[in-house]
């Protein structure tokens, strides 16, 4: 990921809380944002972008920040009524926003200020040093930055739980699977060379290999794997999240739901053996997403997904995809792959997280 240098710090001191337009809101020039009660727009080049935003005002508030196409960067965070509360985030800004095969979106960072009662007093965005480690994510639409509500996909709402100093860089793409990522020049071509030594990046491509033999889809696997350790990078397999697909007892124990394609090939036994073979770190999302779908039943755990918006039982509503990434930033600190203070403890933080 290309790392920029700015003359100016694209930056905007807001008073005590936005209640109205600043003052400054329509001034035009290269280096100042323009920022709303609810909105922030900052005219950056590509890059990564630590953000700085001090909340609260003289009421009691509870802000929450998301950005770019839908991500959520920020949980939502109380603060006592004329208390300020400092938080602080890394941002990846790209072009596509979004998924890499969809549209442009806006240039530059844009920020929607939301939660219950919404209160930022001030925001500074500076360019991220040079140290910052970002996590690289490739897979599908249980994954990507979806651009339309109610779809989610966990790596969407995994940059909420990360500090100051860690971004996510979120490729991946609605309907592609481990031969269509590869071949893309829009992905994988594009995705291996924002590898730098230290970064994580997580695989996770199985839904859509329906007709991909076991063969091809281990190959495929590996060669990511291999193309992600020749950057310095480490990579980590990540098994798919489980389809809410359950048998009369009540289990999930059946190819539909476990993501064995139509050939027999079983995706996440397949992962599971790249992983020990070729001692990569592994995410075991399937038996994790299994289990406490299981233990929700067959009515709570539609809230996970769009069972009830769409009767569809593979994609995630924001709540779900906000439950799976918990589960991925909890492997990953089981696993040590990224240090522990490096995730905020919480979606309510304490006033005393940073």
């Amino acid at each position: 990921m290309r790392r920029f240098t700015l003359t100016a710090l694209a930056a905007v001191t807001l008073g005590t809380a936005l209640s109205a337009v600043p003052a400054h809101a329509h001034e035009k020039t290269p280096d100042l944002a323009d920022c709303t009660a609810t909105a922030c727009h900052f005219a950056v080049p590509p890059g990564t972008y630590d953000v700085k935003v001090l909340l609260g005002g003289s009421a009691e508030s509870s802000t929450g920040i998301t950005g770019e196409t839908r991500r959520s960067l920020l949980p939502e965070t109380p603060a006592a009524a004329g208390e300020r509360v400092a938080r602080s985030f890394t941002v990846n800004v790209r072009t596509p926003e979004g998924e890499p095969t969809g549209p442009d979106g806006t240039a530059g960072l844009d920020l929607v200020i939301g939660g219950s009662a919404p209160a930022l007093a001030d925001i500074r965005v500076t360019p991220a040093r040079r140290d910052s480690r970002q996590i690289l994510l490739v897979g599908d639409s249980t994954v990507c930055d979806q651009p339309g509500d109610p779809y989610a996909g966990w790596g969407q709402q995994l940059p909420q739980f990360l500090r100051k100093g860690v971004s996510v860089a979120n490729y991946a793409d609605s309907g592609e699977s481990t031969v269509s990522y590869l071949a893309n020049p829009r992905l994988w071509a594009t995705v291996r060379p924002l590898i730098h030594p230290d970064d994580l990046v997580l695989l996770q491509l199985a839904h859509n290999d329906k007709t991909t033999d076991g063969a091809t889809y281990r190959a495929n696997l590996e060669t990511l794997v291999s193309g992600v350790r020749e950057k310095g990078g480490t990579p980590v397999l990540v098994t798919p999240i489980v389809r809410r697909w359950f048998n009369s007892d009540g289990t999930l124990n059946n190819d539909t739901a476990l993501l064995v394609n139509g050939l027999g090939v079983d995706h996440p036994a397949v992962a599971r053996s790249i992983a020990a073979d070729r001692d990569v770190p592994l995410v075991d999302l399937t038996a994790k997403t299994k289990a406490l779908v299981e233990s929700l039943g067959v009515e709570a755990s539609k809230a996970l997904y769009l069972y009830n918006e769409k009767r569809d039982n593979t994609h995630t509503s924001v709540h779900g995809a906000t439950v799976y990434a918990e589960l991925v930033r909890e492997e990953l600190v089981a696993q040590h792959l990224v240090p522990g203070p490096v995730f905020r403890t919480s979606p309510t933080l304490s006033n005393g997280a940073s």
